[in-house]
């Protein structure tokens, strides 16, 4: 079972200088990701209970847009484990002009990242 979603981080999202988005914004999205994963399975939210893994690959700055993609890939009596990719697909392209963008074939691999989300038996409904 996957789960996609793909946004663009705005200027309000950079949290650094030279318009640079801090890590833990793909966390947020990995978050989200697996809400909509357990919703999926279990339908129910949810807990995310760690992550046992998190590699920042690449910088994120506003204007650019981001997939994160995540997939269950065991499940347990309550536990589901998980794993996130996050893939920058356009990048702005300021050096041309102020509304110049470039898709970027392949995408650029941002942040990776596994954990384990919880799923109480009362709450399951699937």
């Amino acid at each position: 079972m996957k789960s996609l979603i793909r946004v663009r981080m705005g200027a309000e999202d950079a949290h650094y200088g030279g318009n640079l988005v801090d890590g833990a914004h793909m966390l947020h999205l990995f978050g989200d990701v697996a809400t909509e994963l357990l919703i999926m399975q279990d339908g129910d939210e949810g807990l995310f209970c760690a992550y046992d893994n998190v590699e920042f690959l690449a910088p994120v700055f506003a204007g650019d847009y981001i997939e994160a993609e995540g997939e269950i890939v065991k499940v347990g009596n309550t536990s589901r484990k998980m794993t996130f990719e996050a893939r920058k697909v356009i990048a702005p392209r300021p050096d041309i002009n102020e509304s110049a963008c470039d898709v970027l074939d392949p995408p650029i691999v941002v942040c990776r990242a596994s954990g384990t989300c919880v799923v109480p038996k009362d709450k399951q409904r699937k």
